[in-house]
């Protein structure tokens, strides 16, 4: 699913909003308060890693396609998916350089990060490029699932990989469950297992090499 090259940098800055402020789950917060607790606890991770299962449902495919992997973030804009089932492949941003590779095919490509006054991804967002509520438009659907909530964000200015994009949050600590992100392609649904934050995760998780053999695309 090559489409995700950038979804998953989406995603990436929501992620490291963490487990530790306690929300009062028998009222229903408003959106700029949401936002503004989310902001604040995501301003305090400065990396995480989590196992990660993604849907992909396209306008014109009925059948939704299941992955699953590993990803790492690390402040600023590193960040560093791999897919293990049901296909390998990586997409991984050292800070200045986006890497996509594909080893059954043998092909990848490469492409410089965004700089900060271009239009970013949902990766890059969950690795530090972003503000919930300078950047985006909040508001809360009403429908929300026993246990959490689903803050909905609407970018102020055109985004490069998605329309819209759903935070999905614990209501009790407000840890990201995972996030949902729409475009003119269809929707794109992360979920975060086992999230730690805060490790001290190092620079070289995240340099990348084409294995001799790779097609490589710049």
């Amino acid at each position: 699913m090559r489409k995700l090259s950038g979804a998953v940098f989406l995603v990436i800055g929501a992620s490291l909003i963490g487990t530790v402020i306690r929300a009062q789950t028998a009222v229903v917060p408003t959106p700029a308060e949401l936002s503004r607790k989310l902001q604040a606890r995501y301003e305090t991770v400065r990396d995480f890693s989590a196992d990660f299962t993604q849907s992909y449902q396209g306008l014109l495919i009925r059948k939704a396609t299941t992955e699953r992997g590993k990803v790492l973030v690390k402040k600023p804009s590193r960040v560093r998916f791999t897919y293990t089932a049901p296909e390998k492949k990586e997409f991984v941003s050292d800070g200045s350089q986006f890497y996509s590779h594909y080893p059954k095919d043998r092909f990848g490509s490469v492409t410089p990060v965004p700089k900060g006054n271009e239009t970013s991804t949902a990766l890059l967002f969950l690795a530090g490029r972003g503000d919930l509520v300078r950047d985006f438009v909040a508001s809360l659907p009403a429908a929300q699932p026993d246990g959490e909530w689903h803050l909905q964000l609407v970018p102020r200015s055109k985004q490069a990989d998605f329309n819209t994009l759903t935070l999905i949050v614990d209501r009790a600590s407000l840890a990201l469950r995972g996030f949902v992100t729409v475009d003119d392609q269809g929707t794109n649904s992360i979920r975060f297992s086992n999230l730690k934050e805060n490790t001290g995760l190092q620079d070289s998780a995240f340099l990348f090499k084409f294995p001799p053999g790779t097609e490589i695309n710049r």
